[in-house]
Formats: C-alpha cells, sequence, structure tokens
C-alpha cells in the first residue's frame, strides 16, 4: 500500500493534497496563507525537482485511488502529509510515517526526521513521536510548530 511514488503518482499525489488541504487545514489559514500553499504544491520546480530525484515522494495507494502521500525535502524533513479525509483514523498516516522513517534510517543514513506541523495535525505527529522544537510560528501566512523525530534503528 505504501511505497515511493513513480513519475505518474505527482498530479494524483498534489490533488490529494490540495483537496485535503482546504477541506481540513484551510478554515485555520489566512488568505494570504492559502494562497502561498496553492502557490507551492503548483510550482512547477518543486514537480521537477521531484522527477529529478531531490525531493522525495511516498504514496498511499489502493485500487488506483490516492489516500495518502508524503514528500520529504533535504532527506528528512516532511513537507507535505496529507491523508483522505474518509480515510483520517485508518493508519495511513501512520504507515506513511513508519515507512519512511525506515527509509530516512536506513537509506540515508539520517537519524531524526523533522516537520513542520500545522495545528490539525499537531496532535498525530505528537501521537507518532515528535516533539515540539518551538512554539507555534507563522511565516507568510502559514502556521505551524517546528517538531522532530528520533529515529532509533530496529535490531
Amino acid at each position: 500500500m505504501v511505497r515511493c511514488a513513480y513519475s505518474s503518482d505527482w498530479e494524483g499525489a498534489i490533488k490529494l493534497a490540495w483537496d485535503t488541504f482546504v477541506r481540513y487545514n484551510a478554515p485555520d489559514y489566512s488568505q494570504e496563507g492559502i494562497e502561498n500553499f496553492r502557490k507551492f504544491v503548483n510550482d512547477d520546480m518543486l514537480r521537477k525537482m521531484f522527477l529529478a530525484g531531490h525531493y522525495q515522494l511516498f504514496v498511499a495507494v489502493f485500487e488506483g485511488k490516492y489516500l495518502g502521500m508524503l514528500s520529504l525535502r533535504e532527506k528528512k524533513h516532511i513537507s507535505l502529509l496529507f491523508v483522505d479525509g474518509d480515510c483520517h483514523g485508518n493508519g495511513i498516516g501512520k504507515a506513511l510515517i513508519r515507512f519512511v522513517s525506515k527509509y530516512v534510517l536506513e537509506e540515508e543514513g539520517i537519524d531524526k526526521m523533522t516537520v513542520n506541523a500545522s495545528p490539525y495535525a499537531l496532535g498525530f505527529y505528537h501521537k507518532m513521536g515528535f516533539v515540539d522544537l518551538r512554539e507555534e510560528m507563522e511565516a507568510d501566512g502559514i502556521i505551524f510548530t517546528p517538531m522532530e523525530l528520533s529515529l532509533v534503528k530496529k535490531s
């Protein structure tokens, strides 16, 4: 179900991110924040970075439907994590975090992951073991809490 994305997954994953953001995150954001997020996910440079292998994307797909997506920048920072709203609470976000944590630790050799968590996702990240690095912040209308997860190799 969770796998590294193919180039053909980009459009479906980004559509899922936008649709989920509008439904769950946008109510907490100013118009500036919503517009900046829209520009970010629709930036062709981001797609080109993904295609060149500089921006990693992971997806949860079932029967051709995108149920979740997670993207990494700098090999360790969760840039986007979204799960289809109809699937919240079914372990898809947890599966994405576990898959990517293993990837970051074993393939990249990095023992920490970071994220700038939206207010909506804060509780989820805490349940996954992330800790706050600073209090909630705002930049360009985007509200977030910087967080970090220490990754431990399982023996």
